[in-house]
């Protein structure tokens, strides 16, 4: 199994911004609360992975695509930019320059972008084309809870008005019963969308590169309104864990590929408390030992 979610601009950085969630950090906080506690609050580096850099550049070409003209845009054209863009995200993140150090290594890699690059033309035609956003920031203080953030791939509006969400996932589609986490992602972002521009998206599209499959869904308010109240349920344990200090432990599958195994009391590491004032500006709670007297 690989986690080959693309580096994206964090949306938590800046002394000025307000506490709140995007749908991978929700994520998080569901799987494991001390895993939401080391990226969101103590906001430890993690290396860079083979496949975690390969979806940011796959997920690149494919923003940059839409800016040729349209009968431009085909598998050639795709795959020349490939070379280009890696060596803008080796100086975008100097992590990417520790991943490979054979370059038969590097080029098979570069090889393997190439190929999910490929499978998308198979999966729709983008000469016929022209969205109307693309990584798209979104954002939504909601009432009385978080602020709503995240990234869409993709914004398509029809002509009738109609929006599509589109998220392109570099690796391959869930089984059948197991699409839940992708859903939440994009029922979010439909959230957002339906919250800032009042109008509910007609459908969200995930495009899986890794084995060609594409998942439609199409959201409806009310599921959207089930959809909110859930995160504002998720909120309050965020709260409650930062107020206790009780950022707990959920050993999984998933741990294997944790970059936190070492500080992990599950595997024999060492929690070591957080700074009160990361706690209070991630979650805009103090914890109760950090409080001043009364």
């Amino acid at each position: 199994m690989t986690i080959d979610a693309p580096v994206r601009p964090d949306l938590d950085a800046g002394p000025a911004r307000r506490p709140g969630l995007s749908p991978s950090r929700a994520g998080d906080f569901q799987r494991c609360p001390l895993l939401f506690r080391y990226r969101s609050v103590d906001r430890l580096p993690e290396p860079a992975s083979p496949a975690a850099a390969r979806g940011t550049l796959v997920h690149a070409v494919l923003e940059d695509l839409f800016d040729l003209p349209a009968a431009e845009r085909t598998p050639a054209a795709a795959r020349a930019m490939v070379a280009g863009r890696w060596e803008q995200l080796l100086l975008e993140d100097p992590r990417c320059t520790a991943l490979f150090d054979d370059p038969a290594a590097l080029s098979a890699w570069l090889r393997s972008a190439e190929a999910l690059l490929d499978t998308y033309f198979r999966l729709e035609d983008p000469t016929r084309l022209e969205p109307s956003e693309r990584e798209l920031a979104v954002l939504h203080d909601l009432e009385d809870g978080p602020q709503l953030r995240g990234i869409v791939d993709r914004v398509d509006v029809a002509p009738n008005g109609w929006v599509r969400v589109v998220d392109y996932k570099t690796g391959r589609s869930p089984s059948p019963g197991f699409e839940a986490s992708a859903l939440f992602q994009m029922r979010f972002y439909a959230l957002v969308l339906w919250r800032t521009r009042g109008v509910v998206p007609k459908l969200l599209q995930l495009e899986y590169l890794g084995d060609g499959t594409v998942v439609r869904h199409e959201p409806t308010e009310a599921e959207l309104l089930v959809l909110e109240q859930r995160v504002r349920a998720v909120w309050a344990a965020v709260q409650e864990a930062a107020r206790t200090g009780r950022w707990e432990a959920r050993p999984s599958r998933l741990c294997d590929w944790c970059s936190f195994r070492d500080r992990c009391p599950s595997f024999g590491g060492t929690v070591v408390p957080p700074d009160p004032d990361a706690v209070e500006h991630a979650t805009g709670v103090r914890p109760l030992d950090a409080a001043p007297a009364a």
